[in-house]
């Protein structure tokens, strides 16, 4: 009698160069996603996709280094992503949602995040920094979007540029306090920041001044900066004799 092949191996499809190429970033996305880039081999890659080392090098030629900048890409490009929001409502309630996505991809993300932004990993590389750098750029393009300043002025884009800089700090914070407190509690603080920051800014900036007074014609009574105000409010009036 002759036998007959299981259905499983009649089934298997050859992979085409570039599904090929996806599943070895999905695997190594995965890994450096919870572990830093110096702790994942071209193996352990290998084994999460179910090829061999070889098959990892004939599409990576350039080894690890060459993977871990094509896994970066790819979560630089998902990250920037966070930061696209149709430019329609309050502009404090478009911030807090583009802060859950962000907050969420470093929730994922929480170990490769940390070994990304800290820098001093053994796959850091200029191109490496460089895309990191496209990432934050790209940000604080998204927020000026959302703060209504097409053409800002130099103090303008230091303001918005200082925020990114302390979101991450801030992100980073939070992975190394065990994720506390709760990520809605992190993002509604980051975004006191950001109306902080103007506040201060706009006192010296008159720019500023004018992306302050356009923020606040599109807020609502229920809305972050009127809570941040009932909040603060009171507290400056103890300190009326300074005035």
């Amino acid at each position: 009698m002759t036998s007959t092949a299981p259905a499983t191996n009649r089934a298997y499809r050859r992979l085409s160069v570039e599904e090929r190429r996806s599943q070895l970033l999905r695997a190594a996305l995965t890994l450096f996603a919870h572990r830093a880039p110096e702790d994942v081999s071209l193996d352990d890659v290998a084994e999460a996709a179910g090829v061999s080392r070889p098959l990892v090098y004939r599409y990576f030629p350039g080894g690890k280094q060459q993977l871990y900048e094509a896994a970066l890409r790819s979560s630089a490009d998902a990250l920037v992503l966070c930061f696209a929001e149709p430019p329609t409502g309050p502009p404090t309630e478009r911030l807090g949602r583009v802060l859950d996505r962000y907050l969420d991809f470093v929730d994922k993300h929480d170990a490769g995040f940390s070994a990304l932004l800290r820098g001093g990993s053994v796959a850091e590389t200029s191109r490496a920094s460089a895309i990191v750098d496209e990432v934050r750029r790209a940000a604080a393009e998204q927020i000026l979007v959302h703060l209504g300043v097409p053409d800002p002025g130099r103090r303008v884009r230091m303001m918005v540029r200082t925020w990114i800089a302390a979101v991450e700090a801030a992100s980073l914070i939070w992975l190394d306090e065990d994720k506390r407190p709760p990520a809605d509690e992190l993002r509604n603080w980051l975004v006191d920041h950001l109306l902080a920051l103007l506040a201060a800014t706009a006192a010296s900036d008159e720019e500023t001044a004018k992306v302050v007074r356009g923020l606040l014609a599109l807020e609502t009574p229920s809305g972050p900066v009127a809570e941040l105000g009932r909040r603060v409010l009171p507290m400056l009036g103890d300190a009326g004799h300074l005035l």
